[in-house]
C-alpha cells in the first residue's frame, strides 16, 4: 500500500511534481502520483482506490474547480486539494519569470519553433507568457517535456504554492 496517493490531471503535472521532488531532495518512495488523463476521470480514479488507503491529495487547475467540487460532493468526500491559478504551466512560468522560461526553451533547442509561433499574426501582440502556454500544447509530448524542464529550473525558494502544498501533504511509504 502506498504511503500517499496524489491525483493529478495529466502527465505534465506528474512530470513536474516528480521532477520537483527530486530537485528538492524530497523522498517520494511509496507515494503514487497518478495522472488521471483529465479531470473528468476523477470519479473513476476515486472509485478505484482501496478504502483502507489514506484519502488522496488532488492537484488541479482553477478552471476545473466546479467539476471537482460537484464530483467530491456527490461522493461525499473531502480531499486535500491544491489548485493551480490557470494551470500548472502558468504556475511554473509565474515562478520562473518569462525570461527564465524562455531560457529553458533555448536550452532545449526549441527557439526556432518558438519564433515561428510568435510570428503568427494571432500571437504577435500577445504576452509572451500566454504564447508560451500555447507553445507547449502545440506538439505531442512537449507539455510533459517542458513541465519537467521548468520544474528542474525552479529555485527552491520559488516553488509555486500548489506544488509545495502537495509535496508537504504527502507521506512516503
Amino acid at each position: 500500500m502506498p504511503g500517499s496517493v496524489v491525483l493529478v490531471e495529466g502527465e505534465s503535472d506528474r512530470a513536474a511534481l516528480l521532477t520537483l521532488a527530486e530537485r528538492l531532495g524530497r523522498d517520494l518512495t511509496g507515494v503514487e502520483v497518478v495522472a488521471m488523463g483529465g479531470i473528468t476521470n476523477l470519479r473513476r480514479h476515486l472509485a478505484d482506490l482501496d478504502a483502507a488507503e489514506p484519502l488522496p491529495v488532488l492537484l488541479h487547475d482553477a478552471g476545473e474547480k466546479s467539476w471537482v467540487e460537484r464530483t467530491l460532493r456527490s461522493l461525499r468526500l473531502d480531499l486535500p486539494r491544491y489548485v493551480c491559478h490557470a494551470d500548472l504551466e502558468d504556475e511554473l512560468v509565474r515562478s520562473l519569470g518569462t525570461s527564465r522560461a524562455l531560457d529553458v526553451v533555448a536550452a532545449a533547442g526549441d527557439l526556432p519553433a518558438w519564433h515561428i509561433l510568435c510570428n503568427q499574426p494571432f500571437h504577435r501582440e500577445r504576452p509572451a507568457a500566454e504564447v508560451l502556454r500555447r507553445f507547449w500544447g502545440t506538439t505531442s509530448g512537449r507539455k510533459e517535456k517542458y513541465a519537467a524542464l521548468l520544474a528542474a529550473a525552479l529555485d527552491p525558494d520559488r516553488v509555486p504554492a500548489p506544488l509545495s502544498g502537495v509535496l508537504d501533504a504527502v507521506r512516503p511509504g
